[in-house]
């Protein structure tokens, strides 16, 4: 914190001391302040003190960083891209408010959020003429998706989940095996302590799935196009069901689902979580990525994992006291859909949309298979260091379809002297990239790729010139 910067957290604290069940007594005695000192700080009367904010860290165990940084950064953005919409053009809503709505009150921004997605998902549906009276008997889509459910519940846990990092630990230290023969070790487990033979079946028997468990005849198929290293994240979920199927019930109940189906899926992701931890225990790999400047080719061939793999392990090291890059990452197709994001921290794309095309995971559909890196930029001023490559999944059949995807990782550019992409470049002068999260929120002007114009600006079209934008709009 410098000396010429307030930080107020008023609002922040509060919310805080409500989580953990304090008075504000019992938060003042905690930190060292007078009860009526407190109630000045969350009033926002009184800037915090880099005393009261370290006091803050050690009291409850919290990261300094998220303390004195933004985490309402990204509902903030998520509110300013939903009020880009058109029907919302006329309020002209500035920044500052729509900033302190996100930070004063979380809860109201995400049911904004929650409820704009309800009906950009109905409008969709609508367009495509699946909607019709109840009475009807025609598919109402639920209020919120079961995918973006569970994404939005393993973001809000900034996708670290220490009880599972724990089980994940154990079950490794039982295992005792050396990355390169985890399989046979698995294999020996699930075969003795659970009576499961693994078979690999071809590809004409498992035509649609990759993996099934028979229950009756105790048998675990694996399908050929699996590679090597999806054998091995195969196993760990099994082993990850078997062995810790309670624990992980217990979490998904925790969360409390809205649904069933949405049920399912958390389960299934917190076990994906603590395969990857099996094949990945927390403090080799932090260890790793450390020593090779998050060198992910060489983190992926060392724990025997894809790329992708080691790429969304990354987005997880968030450990009081052994902390990694705070990563975000997203899964892109070639036709831009976003089928996966996940961030340690800050997340700079648009929610409801793709990926900026100025973003070069694009451009890694040209060149598969190798790490492309480059330095982006968001409209705020923030930068961000990225890298990108694309994944096969599976092997595919020379008639088969294109399973080809591509992986985007990236950090803000404070942390890029730490990996090794950034060797040889100048991170203190660097050639940045200008992007946006989404065109109508983006006023970068005279982008060639740009598909609207941003809410905040007029149209400028003529009959006497053509910009390179097909949506020329006034400075002001």
């Amino acid at each position: 914190m410098t000396a010429d910067r307030k930080l107020f957290l008023g609002a922040r604290m509060k919310r805080l001391r409500r989580d953990l069940g304090l008075t504000q007594t019992r938060m003042a005695e905690d930190l060292g302040v007078s009860p009526s000192y407190l109630n000045l700080l969350e009033r926002n009367q009184r800037p915090v003190t880099a005393q009261v904010l370290l006091r803050l860290a050690e009291a409850y165990d919290l990261d300094l960083k998220s303390l004195s940084g933004d985490p309402e950064a990204g509902a903030a953005t998520d509110l300013a891209e939903i009020l880009s919409d058109q029907m919302f053009r006329d309020l002209g809503v500035p920044r500052h408010e729509i900033a302190e709505v996100a930070d004063s009150a979380p809860g109201v921004s995400e049911a904004i959020v929650r409820l704009y997605r309800a009906y950009l998902d109905q409008r969709r549906i609508s367009e495509l003429g699946a909607v019709g009276r109840p009475e009807e008997g025609t598919y109402q889509p639920p209020v919120v998706t079961p995918s973006d459910w569970v994404r939005d519940f393993i973001q809000a846990q900034k996708n670290y989940f220490a009880e599972l990092e724990e089980a994940a630990d154990a079950l490794s230290s039982e295992l005792r095996s050396e990355p390169q023969d985890f399989q046979t070790a698995a294999r020996d487990r699930l075969a003795r302590r659970h009576g499961i033979q693994v078979r690999v079946a071809p590809v004409d028997v498992l035509p649609e799935s990759v993996r099934r468990f028979d229950h009756h005849r105790r048998r675990l198929f694996l399908s050929e196009v699996l590679t090597g290293a999806g054998r091995s994240f195969s196993l760990a979920y099994q082993l990850a069901l078997l062995e810790y199927g309670e624990l992980l019930d217990s979490l998904a109940d925790r969360a409390a689902p809205p649904d069933r189906p949405t049920r399912n899926l958390l389960k299934v992701s917190l076990g994906n979580y603590l395969a990857a931890a099996v094949l990945m225990p927390y403090g080799a790999f932090y260890e790793a990525a450390e020593r090779t400047g998050y060198d992910i080719e060489l983190l992926r061939a060392r724990f025997g994992v894809s790329f992708e793999q080691a790429c969304h392990r990354l987005t997880t090291l968030a450990r009081t006291g052994a902390r990694g890059v705070p990563f975000f990452m997203v899964r892109v197709d070639s036709a831009g859909n976003i089928s996966k994001r996940f961030a340690g921290s800050t997340f700079p794309f648009s929610r409801f949309g793709g990926a900026c095309p100025r973003w070069n995971i694009h451009s890694s559909f040209r060149t598969p298979g190798r790490i492309i890196t480059q330095i982006i930029e968001t409209p705020d001023g923030q930068r961000y260091f990225t890298v990108a490559r694309t994944v096969a999944r599976v092997a595919t059949p020379y008639a088969g379809d294109d399973a080809e995807l591509a992986i985007g990782m990236g950090c803000e550019l404070k942390y890029a002297e730490r990996l090794v992409y950034s060797r040889g470049l100048d991170l203190k002068e660097p050639v940045a990239t200008a992007i946006g999260p989404a065109c109508r929120l983006c006023e970068r002007p005279a982008c060639p790729q740009r598909a609207a114009e941003p809410i905040s600006r007029t149209l400028m079209v003529d009959d006497f010139s053509k910009s390179i934008s097909p949506y020329p709009f006034a400075s002001t």
